[in-house]
Formats: C-alpha cells, structure tokens, sequence
C-alpha cells in the first residue's frame, strides 16, 4: 500500500512565528507534489466519492472563480495538459475535466485542498471549498460564514489577529502569493480529520501524540475574478520522525 504520510516535513517548524506568520511564495511553488502523491491522491478519490457532499461545497456566485481556479491549476500542475479533456496524472489514473464540476475536479488532480473567499462588506466569505483532508473543522459549519466566523475557536486568534488577516487577505495581489504553516498533534495519520466546532478540542496540543500535522497554507488572488484563494497541502509523519518532539506547542 502506498504511504499516505510523508517521511518529513520540508520546511523548518521547530520555531513559533506570530499569527498570520506569512511569507512570500513564488507561483511555481504553490502546488507540491511530495512522496505521499499516490497515497495521497488514492485517499482522494475515495472521499470524493464516499463523502463529496462533506467535502464539496460551491455558493451561487462562486462558480467564476472556481472555473478560474481549475485553470490555475491545470497550468500550475499539469502545463503539458492544460488545455486536454482528460488528464493523466503521475499515479497513472486520468481524470475527466469536469466543467461543470470544477471543486470536484480540482481536488482529483492535486494534493492541495484549496477555499474560496470573496469580499462580501467588511470581511472575506467562504463562499467556495474543497476541503478533502480538514483538520479538525467541517465545511458544512464554516461555508458562507466570513473569516472571524471560520477561525472560532482557534486558540489566538483574537480582534488584533483578525485584523491583520483580514488586511493580509484585502492586500495579497495576483502572481504573488504568500505562505505560512500550522502545527497539529494527533494520535493517528487519518488525513480526514472532521470535527464539530462545538465538540471537544482533541489532542493537537499533546505532546506525546504520535503524529505531528502541519498544514503549508497559501494565499493568493485570482487575477480575472479577484476572490482570494486558500491553499492547504497537508503533511503528516511521526513524531518520532526528525526533531519533531521539540517543537513548540
């Protein structure tokens, strides 16, 4: 069976960085594709097929944006096959270009999760989202809702960090997006992790739990629609892997 979870994570995570913690990214650096591609992708498929409506949502209004976003990523990922019906990706496996699907096509192609969020009055809405691999939240809560609504209840994120996110999310220009990263804990590797906000916090803050989660989130805009996306490639090893037991809480 194909691993699921990478052997590392590529970038250095021991240090604590202030929220949003953001740095710049290059467009030829937004989607990853690692060790854990065919895993990955295989795990994918199935909840795009057991559990789309969980993990596909798009509101009227968003479809533009969702149309540009596939075509983002087909040049990004697959530039070879951009302009093809169907494409084969490295597993082998092809996958219809679905145009009136384009959530759900994207999330076959990639192992990035990826939002959609329009300005709507003062705040960024969630408005679009495929969401295969959540880390303790559920699209079904947060789409709709603007960006304080979908951070509660992140430990930190307080009036003074809203500000400055929503600032970042008002300024990010196209062609140059920027990355930040998350620390989790969990006691197993699943990859989808839903979980109620009104349920109890799980073990993200044990420092004896055996997987160590980091999200690599990337933000940008969309150039022809302006909405702001939001990328997350999810990496997940074990905390006995590396230096991982050092990092902070």
């Amino acid at each position: 069976m194909d691993p699921i979870v990478q052997e590392r994570i590529p970038y250095d995570v021991s240090g604590s960085h202030r929220l949003p913690g953001v740095r710049p990214l290059s467009m030829d650096q937004v989607i990853v594709r690692d060790e854990a591609f065919v895993g990955q992708m295989a795990e994918r498929d199935r909840v795009l097929q057991t559990r789309r409506h969980d993990v596909v949502a798009l509101q009227d209004g968003a479809k533009a944006a969702a149309d540009e976003l596939l075509d983002l990523v087909l040049n990004l990922a697959y530039p070879a096959q951009a302009g093809a019906a169907v494409v084969r990706r490295p597993d082998t496996k092809s996958v219809s270009i679905d145009r009136t699907d384009p959530l759900g096509t994207v999330g076959r192609l990639v192992q990035e999760d990826f939002c959609i969020l329009q300005k709507q009055g003062d705040e960024h809405v969630l408005t679009g989202a495929v969401l295969c691999f959540p880390a303790s939240w559920m699209l079904a809560e947060k789409i709709g809702r603007p960006l304080t609504d979908i951070h509660m209840p992140v430990d930190g994120y307080d009036p003074g960090v809203a500000t400055r996110v929503q600032r970042l999310f008002d300024g990010v220009q196209p062609g140059r997006p920027m990355w930040r990263y998350n620390v989790l804990r969990y006691n197993d590797p699943d990859l989808h992790q839903p979980r109620s906000q009104y349920a109890k916090r799980g073990d993200q803050s044990d420092k004896n739990a055996k997987y160590i989660r980091s999200e690599r989130q990337v933000i940008l805009r969309l150039l022809e629609t302006r909405a702001v996306v939001f990328c997350i490639h999810t990496f997940v090893v074990s905390s006995c892997a590396g230096d991982y037991s050092t990092i902070p809480g």
